[in-house]
């Protein structure tokens, strides 16, 4: 039975919400700053690349259970950008306000709007675990020019929920929870663990 899991994430909105949904299961998280575990690199091209690459990093220096999502947005007239460069769109240091700004740029005068958030997550057991479990979840959703809410962190400001009109800066976290490509993920992971659950039974 997992009943701690480091989550290979320096992001604090990450850990309110992975917290929260895992709380239930009586599965503790700790972010690897905790630790004193640096960011892995993330040179792949593709979001489960990733994902594994910083599962595995933490895992091998921690010796416990990882977590590590990688997400992004990718945007339809953007032909998928920014994808995974999703949280360094603008460059370095890391900034949403650019990150934002960059995007809605990228967008004067386009009508097609349309984009959607996208989560993969990987939970290794162990460094070398053969078969991580992976769940995947996807938010659709517009781009709005004008940033609207107070809450949420990335993108979700100028996201448009395509189903409440809602930006995701604007949801309560249990509506956020509810629709976003995080919450999906959390939730197929979840029915994983629970499924292992009543095999260890």
């Amino acid at each position: 039975m997992i009943s701690r899991l480091i989550l290979a994430s320096t992001n604090p909105g990450k850990l309110r919400e992975f917290s929260r949904l895992l709380e239930p299961l009586g599965i503790a998280i700790v972010a690897q700053r905790e630790l004193g575990i640096p960011d892995a690199d993330e040179p792949h091209a593709t979001f489960i690349e990733n994902a594994l690459a910083k599962a595995r990093h933490a895992s091998e220096v921690a010796k416990w259970p990882a977590l590590a999502d990688d997400s992004g947005i990718c945007v339809d007239a953007l032909n998928g950008a920014p994808g995974v460069q999703s949280a360094r769109y603008a460059g370095e240091p890391k900034s949403d306000a650019r990150n934002n700004a960059k995007v809605v740029a990228a967008l004067a005068g386009a009508a097609n709007r349309r984009a959607h958030y996208y989560c993969v997550l990987v939970l290794m057991r162990s460094v070398d675990d053969p078969q991580p479990l992976i769940a995947e979840g996807t938010w659709w959703g517009t781009i709005a020019d004008e940033a609207r809410g107070a809450s949420g962190f990335g993108y979700d400001p100028h996201f448009r929920d395509a189903e409440s009109g809602m930006s995701g800066a604007e949801m309560p976290l249990d509506l956020k929870n509810a629709v976003s490509h995080r919450g999906k993920a959390m939730r197929a992971l979840i029915a994983c663990l629970n499924e292992l659950r009543e095999r260890e039974r």
